[in-house]
Protein backbone atom coordinates (compact mmCIF):
# COMPACT_ATOMS: atom_id res chain seq x y z
CA UNK A 1 0.00 0.00 0.00
CA UNK A 2 2.57 2.51 -1.41
CA UNK A 3 1.31 6.02 -1.62
CA UNK A 4 -1.55 6.28 0.05
CA UNK A 5 -3.19 4.04 -2.01
CA UNK A 6 -5.56 2.27 1.30
CA UNK A 7 -8.65 0.24 0.55
CA UNK A 8 -11.22 1.91 3.21
CA UNK A 9 -13.33 -1.15 2.47
CA UNK A 10 -10.61 -3.79 2.98
CA UNK A 11 -9.35 -1.68 5.90
CA UNK A 12 -12.90 -1.66 7.86
CA UNK A 13 -13.22 -5.71 6.93
CA UNK A 14 -9.49 -5.70 8.74
CA UNK A 15 -10.43 -4.13 12.03
CA UNK A 16 -13.81 -5.61 12.43
CA UNK A 17 -12.19 -8.81 12.55
CA UNK A 18 -9.90 -7.63 14.73
CA UNK A 19 -12.48 -6.36 17.30
CA UNK A 20 -14.53 -9.51 16.80
CA UNK A 21 -11.45 -11.38 17.67
CA UNK A 22 -10.78 -9.40 20.76
CA UNK A 23 -14.27 -10.12 21.92
CA UNK A 24 -14.11 -13.40 21.38
CA UNK A 25 -10.94 -13.78 23.65
CA UNK A 26 -12.21 -11.38 26.61
CA UNK A 27 -15.39 -13.84 26.45
CA UNK A 28 -12.62 -16.95 27.10
CA UNK A 29 -10.52 -15.25 29.62
CA UNK A 30 -13.75 -14.43 31.55
CA UNK A 31 -14.62 -18.15 30.97
CA UNK A 32 -11.04 -19.22 32.35
CA UNK A 33 -11.42 -17.04 35.33
CA UNK A 34 -14.50 -18.74 36.21
CA UNK A 35 -12.98 -22.19 36.04
CA UNK A 36 -10.25 -21.14 38.08
CA UNK A 37 -12.80 -19.63 40.72
CA UNK A 38 -14.38 -22.87 40.33
CA UNK A 39 -11.49 -25.19 41.05
CA UNK A 40 -10.77 -22.61 44.04
CA UNK A 41 -14.35 -22.91 45.27
CA UNK A 42 -14.02 -27.36 45.28
CA UNK A 43 -10.54 -26.40 47.43
CA UNK A 44 -8.09 -26.50 44.90
CA UNK A 45 -5.31 -24.07 45.26
CA UNK A 46 -4.80 -21.59 41.86
CA UNK A 47 -1.33 -20.65 42.34
CA UNK A 48 -0.45 -23.86 41.76
CA UNK A 49 -2.57 -24.90 38.91
CA UNK A 50 -1.47 -22.33 37.01
CA UNK A 51 2.07 -23.49 37.97
CA UNK A 52 1.30 -27.28 36.51
CA UNK A 53 -0.51 -25.71 33.38
CA UNK A 54 3.11 -23.39 32.74
CA UNK A 55 4.99 -26.71 32.92
CA UNK A 56 2.41 -28.60 30.86
CA UNK A 57 3.18 -26.24 28.02
CA UNK A 58 6.98 -26.55 28.33
CA UNK A 59 8.87 -29.17 26.01
CA UNK A 60 10.20 -32.07 28.56
CA UNK A 61 13.72 -31.20 27.77
CA UNK A 62 13.38 -27.30 29.33
CA UNK A 63 10.85 -28.90 31.98
CA UNK A 64 13.79 -31.07 33.29
CA UNK A 65 16.06 -28.32 33.10
CA UNK A 66 13.88 -25.96 34.96
CA UNK A 67 13.35 -28.22 37.74
CA UNK A 68 17.65 -29.49 37.76
CA UNK A 69 17.92 -25.76 38.20
CA UNK A 70 15.41 -25.23 41.06
CA UNK A 71 16.54 -27.84 42.96
CA UNK A 72 20.13 -26.68 42.72
CA UNK A 73 19.41 -23.41 43.75
CA UNK A 74 16.84 -24.75 46.65
CA UNK A 75 20.15 -26.65 47.75
CA UNK A 76 22.26 -23.84 47.54
CA UNK A 77 19.68 -22.19 49.86
CA UNK A 78 19.74 -24.67 52.49
CA UNK A 79 15.83 -25.34 51.37
CA UNK A 80 16.12 -28.98 50.10
CA UNK A 81 14.26 -31.35 51.55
Amino acid sequence: MSGGNVSAEQLRLFIERIERLNEEKQGIADDIKDVFAESKGQGYDVKTMRSIIKLRKMERDARMEQEALLETYKTALGLAD
